[in-house]
């Protein structure tokens, strides 16, 4: 199922500058029972994105309608939502009047074992490096190649995630996750300042953390620093939250820490608890 600027269609102009350029950008929305998961927050999200890209940002009410519509009825699904510039000519020159273009698709929600979410994954680090670029960092947009690149590194199910380095070394993310990691008691995620993704589970981890007593450190750490961890985790829209259990060689163990905040994410999730913007 498939709304593009709310006609149901498959096909999107080959002039769309989302097709010729990546110029714009996307959110991966859970969908549970017909619910939108988080809905509110990858709008904001969104609007975040169009602001620093100089799109502008379509009427909420119109996204709100046309993803009720497509997810109506549906139990479990992915909502994705992808806004782009839309059609201009051809060259790097914005056109004089911009038409963004949008597009809402229902896809399949992947069927991931429970032991993912139980006992763990196994990780990999990738060769593939992120670029830096302070103007880019924090949005999802729809330039997504370092990722493809990192994920074509490995095949097979016995990885479930690669690990991916900035090009100075520093630890940043998973190719489809951020990653928190434990040390003392203490939680540690990467600074996203020049990179990576600011994922809305990472934005309520942190929040959750901070309102019960664990305030995040968001500093670069290395490789090494994190395979001296307590604990390790990654987190996604989609996922939730995997323990990591293996990276390379090195074993960890499904903490208390991520228990717990497992658990505040399952309780916010069923409304039982609630955090702050």
């Amino acid at each position: 199922m498939m709304l593009i600027n709310g006609e149901s269609k498959r096909f999107i102009e080959a002039i769309d500058r989302g097709f010729q350029y990546g110029d714009g950008l996307f959110e991966t929305i859970a969908v549970n029972n017909g619910r939108l998961a988080f809905f509110d927050q990858h709008l904001a999200r969104l609007q975040i994105g169009c602001r620093k890209l100089g799109i502008p940002y379509p009427d909420v009410q119109i996204l709100f309608s046309e993803a009720n519509q497509l997810c109506r009825g549906v139990d479990r699904a992915i909502l994705k939502l992808i806004v782009t510039r839309g059609v201009g000519g051809r060259g790097y020159r914005l056109p004089d009047l911009i038409h963004p273009s949008r597009v809402l698709s229902v896809h399949p929600f992947p069927d991931y074992p429970l032991e993912y979410t139980t006992e763990g994954i196994r990780a990999r680090f990738c060769n593939t490096r992120l670029g830096l670029n302070p103007a880019l960092a924090g949005i999802k947009h729809l330039n997504r190649l370092e990722q493809v690149l990192a994920r074509a590194e490995w095949e097979g199910t016995a990885i479930q995630e690669g690990i991916m380095l900035d090009v100075n070394g520093s630890v940043i993310e998973g190719t489809m996750t951020n990653l928190f990691y434990v040390k003392d008691n203490r939680l540690y995620t990467a600074i996203l300042a020049q990179s990576g993704v600011a994922g809305i589970i990472r934005q309520l981890i942190i929040l959750m953390s901070e309102s019960f007593g664990f305030p995040v450190i968001m500093q670069a750490f290395a490789p090494e620093q994190l395979l001296e961890a307590d604990e390790v985790f990654v987190c996604n829209s989609i996922i939730g939250i995997w323990p990591v259990r293996q990276i390379e060689g090195q074993h960890f163990f499904v903490g208390i820490m991520t228990k717990r905040i497992q658990m505040w994410l399952h309780q916010l999730q069923h409304g039982l608890i609630s955090v702050g913007q």
